[in-house]
């Protein structure tokens, strides 16, 4: 039967507030036993629309591992969550924050990734954490890898591509569950699962100067040991407490095919299938998909263990996660292969753009919902969204009118979509905070509703600033999304 009193607003108990990573908020990269990570031997970006976090080979890692300094590893310093995190937690509870996204560096629990024993400095790190969170009814929403692993797995394993690296993960997230499980109630496992495509900064493993089909397997068979370890961290934590919720992650980025042309709409369909195929392990459906095809065509062999299918198809998780901060174009080229997908995509000639040349379509936000809703029907969460811009701190002041028009008119989209009738757990949007850029690892590059006096060298007082956004967003999480106005 049709009902006539659809949604209309967010639901009551929607989770709002804000998404960061430990290796690009926290510093403190060699104190209290943490071990080196993955993340803090990338360099620093010398083009600002160039992605730098895959540009790592045998030399430059060993070059990074013997600079102990911040200067050209600007992930390494954060900005010094680890000793303001009570300052920074009680500046998100005046917005009104319902939920804090942050992840657990692997290498401040187990430094070396293998470690019998865990780290304990770590762990009561990360339980000051919580109970500040806790003081302030806060809930923790923790991802458990993001873009950065213990940088001696990579040393001993080659990281992901290497099978025993599963094992690793998994006596690490054993530990972490039965350590913290008690005081979270959400889980994420690997952030934006899918870019390990892109290479090192989400597989750890050195594939520069591999032939591109080389890299292909190298980083694909990393993926596959990365879905077996999230689905048994789903197992383990189900078996733990049955009433947590853990979910997934993808970096959802719409693809528009660039015309009606058959090919393209085509070529866009494919885009949207490779990147959509990493959702489709976490839910009881047919593995044997039409990948089957692009591994062969491409001469890939992902090599299984016997026992991996029943394992990815039996611990499905609850609720399906993304970032989003921006749709592509797709085309075709002569011979019908895609062009143009993911970050590398084409231009909108309808779409304007950041400083960073990431084109802002918010209703893409709302077609991205509904297609994840009508595909999987899965409770959905956005936990990335935000504007990368360049502020101009004038008397203690940041007027950042640009950042609120963004973010309402994604929010506006969301709405819409809970109008359609998708199921939206949350939204934390990035980064509450200012912090070091994942892609590029400028701090000029900024996120955040709250400004740090930070500069790209790392020089400033680390004094917070609320800028105009704070206040904004402190008003829709009070209203429940009811009031977007500029008015504060």
């Amino acid at each position: 039967m049709y009902q006539e009193n659809y949604p209309q607003n967010f639901p009551t108990g929607f989770l709002w507030g804000g998404a960061t990573a430990a290796n690009q908020v926290e510093g403190a990269w060699n104190l209290d036993g943490k071990g080196l990570t993955t993340a803090e031997v990338v360099k620093k970006a010398t083009n600002r629309k160039k992605m730098s976090m895959d540009a790592v080979d045998q030399v430059t890692l060993h070059q990074a591992i013997n600079d102990h300094t911040t200067m050209l590893y600007p992930k390494r310093r954060g900005v010094d969550f680890y000793h303001h995190y009570a300052e920074d937690i009680k500046l998100f509870a005046e917005m009104g924050f319902k939920v804090y996204r942050f992840s657990i560096a692997w290498a401040r629990i187990l430094p070396h990734g293998d470690d019998k024993q865990p780290n304990q400095a770590g762990l009561d790190f990360y339980d000051r954490v919580l109970t500040e969170l806790e003081k302030y009814q806060i809930q923790p929403l923790i991802t458990l890898s993001h873009y950065e692993m213990p940088l001696d797995l990579t040393l001993k394993y080659n990281g992901w591509s290497d099978r025993r690296t599963i094992a690793a993960f998994n006596h690490y997230t054993q530990i972490v569950f039965e350590h913290f499980g008690q005081r979270v109630k959400y889980w994420l496992t690997f952030n934006e699962i899918n870019t390990g495509t892109w290479g090192f900064h989400a597989t750890g493993a050195i594939d520069q100067g591999l032939s591109k089909q080389q890299q292909l397997q190298l980083r694909y068979q990393s993926l596959h040991h990365q879905l077996v370890a999230s689905a048994l961290a789903t197992k383990q934590l189900h078996e733990l407490y049955p009433t947590d919720k853990i979910g997934c992650m993808l970096a959802r980025m719409q693809t528009y095919p660039a015309s009606p042309k058959p090919e393209d709409v085509r070529a866009a369909q494919l885009a949207d299938q490779k990147n959509l195929f990493f959702l489709m392990f976490k839910f009881v459906v047919n593995i044997q998909s039409f990948m089957n095809r692009y591994f062969a065509e491409n001469k890939l062999i992902i090599k299984m263990g016997t026992d991996d299918q029943a394992i990815l198809a039996n611990n499905p998780v609850d609720f399906i996660s993304f970032s989003y901060y921006m749709t592509t174009v797709t085309k075709a080229d002569q011979d019908g292969t895609a062009v143009g997908n993911m970050a590398t995509g084409g231009r909108n000639p309808y779409l304007k753009e950041s400083a960073w040349g990431w084109q802002i379509d918010p209703i893409g936000l709302r077609i991205t919902l509904n297609e994840l809703w009508d595909r999987y029907q899965k409770p959905l969460f956005v936990v990335e969204n935000g504007l990368g811009a360049q502020d101009k701190l004038v008397n203690d002041q940041i007027h950042d009118s640009y950042r609120i028009s963004y973010l309402r008119q994604h929010i506006i989209q969301m709405k819409e979509a809970i109008k359609d009738g998708v199921k939206l757990l949350g939204y934390t949007m990035w980064g509450p905070i200012d912090l070091i850029s994942f892609s590029t690892s400028e701090m000029s590059k900024r996120y955040g509703l709250i400004y740090v006096d930070q500069d790209d060298l790392g020089r400033g007082t680390l004094t917070r600033i609320r800028k105009d956004s704070f206040y904004w967003y402190q008003k829709v999480i009070a209203t429940n999304g009811t009031d977007l106005s500029d008015n504060q």
